[in-house]
Parts: structure tokens; sequence; C-alpha cells
């Protein structure tokens, strides 16, 4: 007895998942399917990982996958992008995933995307400055947004890699040089550093930290992190030694995490974790829902420097409006100066990097 159409269509698809794709991965027929879901599936957003297989990728992989507003989930990397998309795609969530290796791949990943979330780059290896990092990194940033303005011009960036100081500049002259330039639709991922903040308060207060939020503006490395203690909710009065260990604490967040790893890597999990909660907040605002607010390394004019973090308001068009430092105490306003200083120079290496290549 010869099975029917349709039962020929399903033993179709387990032979295919039996006999897995070789490294060059197929991608035509994954594109051509315009329903994302199961049958009887709501529609959601279609996410692009850019970086899937890297320490923050894989975890920001798996928690993508399990958000109930992404429908479909591409996982872009150079290398070993295969395996992770094998392992996530068999969690039996609504997400379908797909997965695209190596660089003639690229835009393949990116084409039809709504939001793309950006962590790719390399750590710091022994022997290698910071200035062969960062060129290193900022290259890729670059060749990854010049796919991005090519393949979804109107998609949403989230820009993960560091430093996101500079990082977000190259991204804007990338889009620039490119005519798809939409400041509501580059952000610089800086929920880390609030997350952190929010964390670190709730343990001195002993409270649980989803009760707590602390505004974190500036930047997103070292001095640039400023946290606005004075405006945590609930309110709290802390002394200035407080003050003082709790913003050091927060600006040094990495370097604890580093320290405590003894060489292992970095900070991956909390950062994964940082850029789902910050992607999920992207969503919930292109959903149409109100009062969506999340920090974030945006194109501002909240002070003199053309890029800072501070409170903004997500929605339908993505970056909808920066909102007011508010009032700061004498401590943040001192550290908002030295935390100006350094970002203006971060800022203007970004700049140059493009402009000069």
């Amino acid at each position: 007895m010869h099975p029917n159409p349709e039962a020929s269509q399903r033993l179709a698809k387990i032979s295919t998942h039996l006999r897995p794709p070789t490294l060059q991965m197929e991608h035509r027929s994954f594109l051509g399917q315009q329903n994302c879901r199961a049958k009887g599936g709501a529609p959601g957003f279609k996410v692009a990982i850019l970086g899937a297989a890297g320490g923050i990728g894989q975890p920001l992989s798996m928690l993508m996958k399990m958000n109930p507003l992404v429908s479909l989930l591409h996982l872009y990397d150079v290398v070993n992008s295969p395996g992770v998309t094998a392992d996530v795609s068999h969690m039996d969530t609504g997400a379908v995933v797909r997965g695209f290796l190596g660089q003639p791949q690229l835009e393949n990943a990116l084409t039809g995307m709504d939001l793309v979330i950006i962590p790719a780059g390399v750590p710091r290896k022994p022997g290698m400055t910071r200035d062969d990092l960062f060129k290193i990194n900022a290259g890729i940033v670059t060749t990854l947004c010049e796919g991005v303005a090519k393949c979804c011009p109107n998609a949403i960036v989230n820009l993960i890699s560091n430093p996101v100081n500079t990082t977000v500049p190259i991204a804007a002259e990338v889009f620039k040089k490119a005519g798809t330039y939409d400041p509501k639709r580059l952000l610089g991922v800086t929920t880390l550093d609030v997350v952190r903040a929010n964390t670190f308060v709730a343990e001195v207060l002993g409270i649980d930290p989803r009760e707590v939020n602390v505004p974190v503006v500036g930047g997103h490395a070292g001095i640039t992190i400023l946290p606005l203690l004075s405006q945590v909710k609930p309110s709290f009065s802390f002394t200035s030694e407080e003050i003082s260990r709790l913003t050091d604490r927060i600006q040094n967040g990495g370097t604890e995490v580093v320290e405590a790893k003894a060489g292992a890597g970095s900070a991956t999990l909390s950062m994964a974790f940082a850029a789902a909660k910050f992607a999920d907040a992207c969503m919930r605002g292109l959903s149409g829902d109100a009062g969506v607010i999340e920090c974030a390394f945006v194109a501002s004019e909240v002070t003199e420097l053309p890029f800072f973090a501070s409170k903004v308001r997500l929605g339908r068009s993505g970056l909808e409006e920066v909102c007011a430092l508010g009032p700061l105490s004498e401590y943040e306003r001192t550290g908002l100066e030295k935390a100006k200083k350094e970002l203006a120079a971060s800022i203007h290496k970004g700049v140059s990097f493009i402009r000069n290549s």
C-alpha cells in the first residue's frame, strides 16, 4: 500500500532530519516557507541572531526560542551554527529555527527579518591589544550591518557587540552610507547594566530584584555606566558610602565575572538574559503594547553627545521617545561629566573608523 501525498510529505520531513544537511546548510526551502509556525499557531516576529554560536549567542538563541512572540528564528554564525541550530530546534516551542553558516549565507539569514540581534565578535586573546580587538570587532559589525542595510533595512537592530559605545556609532555610519539610517531602529543594548543594578540594590534592600528599577544612563563601559540611585524604585535614601560602593560594583560587574571565571570567559549568561529581556521589550513595543520603557544607548539629544544611554520608550516604530534624565544628585552630576568625556572619545573612534576606511 502506497502512502498518500500528505503522508509522503510527512515522511520526507522525517527523513530530512534523519539525514542532516552538510555544513553548507541548505536554505532555499527555509526561505520559501511563508507559514513559520504549525497549523493554528499565532503569528509572531521574525528574529535573526548574528553570532548565534558564541558564548552569548548560544544561550540567547535558547531564550529567544522560548519567547512566544517569536515565530521564526534565524541563527547565523561563521562557525558551528549547524550544531546550535539542531540543538535549539528540538525545543518544543512555537518558533521555527533555521540555521545559516558563513558569509555566503548572511543575506539569506537577514532577508525579511523584523528584529536583528548582534552579539557577534571575538574575545580578547593573549597577546592581543585592545586596539587589535577593536579593529576585528569593528570590522565584524561593519560587515553585518552592511548586510542588514541591504536585506532588512526596516528591521530593529539590537547591537550587543562590544564596545557598544563605539559599535553603535559604527553601525549608524554604515547605515548612513547605505542610505538606510533610521535612529529609531538602532539600539545599543545596555540592559545588563540595569539588570546588575537592580540585583545589587535588591541585595542591599533585602527584596526581590524584580521589584527594583534603577535607571542606568551614559554608556556601557566603566565610568560611562552611571546608575541613577537617587531615582531608584522603590524609593530609598542610600548613604554616600553605599552609593559609592554600589556604583563601583555596577560599573565593574563585568570584571567581577571575569575574575570569578578565572580566565574561562566573561559575562555570557547574564548578558544573554539581558539581551533576551531587551528583545522581548522591543517586540512588545512592535506589538503595540503601551508604556514599554527600557534603557538603551541610542541617538540622543539628552546631552550634547550624539549618542547616549538613557530611558527610552519603545513602540511600533522602535524607539519612540528618549526620556529626559530627570533630577540628578551632586554625585550623579559629577559622574555624568566624567562619563561624557570618555563617551565622546569612544563615539569619535567609531565614527572615524568608518569615515576613514
